[in-house]
């Protein structure tokens, strides 16, 4: 297993943090809060990271916490500005969260580097670092799709005022994915600075916004493990495409109206439903008399009339 992980750091590395960029936000999604904070958060926790380790020589696990904690005080206070905000304009307020902070770190001379980034943020964080993080990511945000959090982030999404009738507090409800959203795209960002040893206002943007929908997307939104189908499909899929050149943009859109209109599930939801008609096929059909079981043993002895009694 760990030879098959150092042959492949690279590609392990990315896929950890696609997988991180998809459910920054797969997780506000859930509930039915459609933003991309996430991706802001991003280049915030990249710059942090780079600048703690920078200026200040901290190790990168101290700097990743940082980054994430700094994040999670950003999204509070952006989740706060927007909370009157709903669907597409959430979502654009969101992107234009991301690009006030790329014009921001473009020009924020010296201490951000400038157009040009921060170069040499040289920290030491292994594979087997990068793989435990997300492990305990994954497995925080399977737990949340569970039990009375899950119930409650299915019944925000589907029918607001009723689960406000049900007692559900939807407010606190979609504040927290907002931030916890933005906690992961910072913890992404952070990661992928020290990964690559640089970070530039370029490096996030829309273009981000696309690829972390596009995953879960073709993934399946509902769930984590969409998150990953689809950062391992588009972590891998540059590779495999790399001789076509301009044409994987095609390939790319080709798959994504695929999914979309033969899937709208996801790859994960065709699976599943796959696997549900297949068992529905092995069930024996029902017996007569709506479902009930009809004996078939042979029929008990008519019992006789009394003698002297008559019809």
């Amino acid at each position: 297993m760990s030879t098959l992980l150092g042959a492949n750091t690279v590609l392990v590395q990315a896929m950890m943090v696609n997988l991180l960029l998809a459910l920054s936000i797969q997780v506000p999604l859930r509930s039915g809060v459609f933003s991309f904070a996430g991706i802001g958060s991003y280049g915030l926790g990249a710059y942090t990271a780079a600048i703690v380790v920078l200026r200040l020589d901290r190790p990168a696990l101290l700097a990743l916490a940082e980054g994430v904690l700094v994040c999670g005080l950003a999204g509070a206070l952006l989740a706060l500005l927007l909370r009157r905000l709903n669907g597409l304009y959430l979502g654009l307020a969101s992107i234009a969260y991301a690009g006030i902070l790329a014009v921001v770190a473009a020009n924020g001379g010296g201490f951000t580097g400038g157009a040009e980034g921060l170069y040499g943020v040289v920290a030491n964080l292994d594979l087997t670092e990068i793989v435990l993080i997300v492990l305990v990511v994954v497995v925080l945000v399977a737990l949340s799709e569970r039990g009375r959090t899950g119930r409650a982030v299915t019944a925000v999404r589907e029918d607001p005022e009723l689960a406000a009738a049900m007692g559900v507090q939807v407010q606190r409800v979609r504040f927290v994915v907002l931030v916890a959203g933005c906690m992961l795209g910072g913890l992404a960002g952070g990661i992928n600075a020290i990964m690559l040893t640089n970070v530039a206002p370029s490096d996030f943007g829309f273009h981000l916004a696309v690829l972390g929908l596009t995953m879960i997307i073709v993934g399946g939104a509902p769930s984590w493990l969409g998150a990953f189908v689809g950062a391992a499909i588009f972590t891998g899929l540059p590779i495999a495409l790399q001789d076509l050149g301009d044409w994987r943009a095609v390939v790319y859109g080709v798959l994504v109206a695929a999914v979309a209109v033969w899937a709208p599930g996801g790859l994960v939801g065709l699976v599943r439903s796959v696997l549900q008609a297949l068992r529905g096929a092995r069930r024996p059909p029902p017996g007569p008399g709506g479902g009930v079981a009809v004996a078939t043993g042979p029929a008990p002895d008519p019992v006789s009339e009394p003698a002297g009694r008559s019809r």
